[in-house]
């Protein structure tokens, strides 16, 4: 186990808790590190279906660490950027991780923890939650592709004010603006998300996959570039064994037993 974080397994769900309670779980490089080396073993581990980013202590993630980053004033540019980088390559593997990544978010999630928490694939979240793109208060602007994932939700009017004032934003709130895929009562996060990664567990490993890519690039492409990568993806899924098991289970009237496709590679 890596002191930054607690690993741990639920059947078919690894479970990836920060673990720096004392700093609101504040980033670090070894969580960094750690975070990427877990999803990139999950991405190749037929036995695990999905993924959950949570926290210790009951938060989620506080964003940077204020410490460590205001020793970077005295770094040239490019040192600086390099540092930066290790954020945006978590941001980048968990787009690219072929299992659904869930996060599962208690009390804060500000400046990188709020990107953090909107890169999963899909956010639980309790009404007690607090979301902030705090950088402002600070003197510093949002990374980690805060204005991009919140941009996929609100409007520029909107972004512009969560931005300039960084207010904080109640779990209620993001849940309305859509940023929220199940709201849950104070403690009862993390439990919501398992269950919700049990049930894609359930799924078809290859399709779910491609799915998640599907649903990730829907935003930015035009919709004949989204005509063609969905059609590619059918004319390979209509030949695959998932859909020989899945269509079978259909026409059978039974339930269609995924987990043995995934367990017999």
């Amino acid at each position: 186990m890596n002191s930054a974080l607690v690993t741990r397994r639920e059947g078919a769900v690894l479970i990836l808790s920060n673990n720096n309670p004392a700093a609101r779980n504040a980033l670090s490089p070894e969580y960094y590190h750690a975070v990427m080396d877990g999803l990139r073993a999950a991405s190749t581990d037929a036995s695990v279906a999905a993924v959950i980013l949570t926290g210790e202590g009951g938060h989620f993630c506080a964003g940077g660490d204020l410490n460590q980053l205001a020793t970077r004033r005295a770094m040239p540019l490019a040192e600086r950027r390099i540092k930066l980088e290790d954020l945006n390559h978590l941001i980048r593997a968990i787009r690219d991780c072929p299992k659904p990544v869930i996060a599962a978010v208690e009390g804060a999630a500000a400046g990188a923890g709020l990107s953090l928490a909107m890169a999963c694939d899909l956010l639980v979240a309790a009404k007690s939650a607090v979301f902030s793109v705090a950088y402002v208060k600070v003197g510093l602007t949002p990374d980690g592709g805060a204005t991009s994932f919140l941009a996929e939700f609100v409007s520029r009017q909107v972004l512009t004010e969560l931005c300039l004032t960084g207010e904080r934003i109640s779990g209620e709130r993001m849940h309305a603006l859509g940023c929220i895929n199940r709201l849950t009562e104070t403690g009862a996060a993390l439990p919501a998300a398992l269950a919700l990664a049990q049930q894609l567990a359930q799924g078809p490993e290859v399709a779910t996959a491609r799915i998640k890519t599907l649903c990730r690039v829907a935003h930015h492409h035009s919709l004949e570039e989204q005509l063609a990568l969905e059609a590619d993806y059918m004319v390979e899924a209509q030949g695959s064994e998932e859909s020989l098991e899945g269509i079978g289970a259909f026409l059978e009237k039974r339930a269609p037993d995924f987990a043995r496709l995934r367990s017999a590679e």
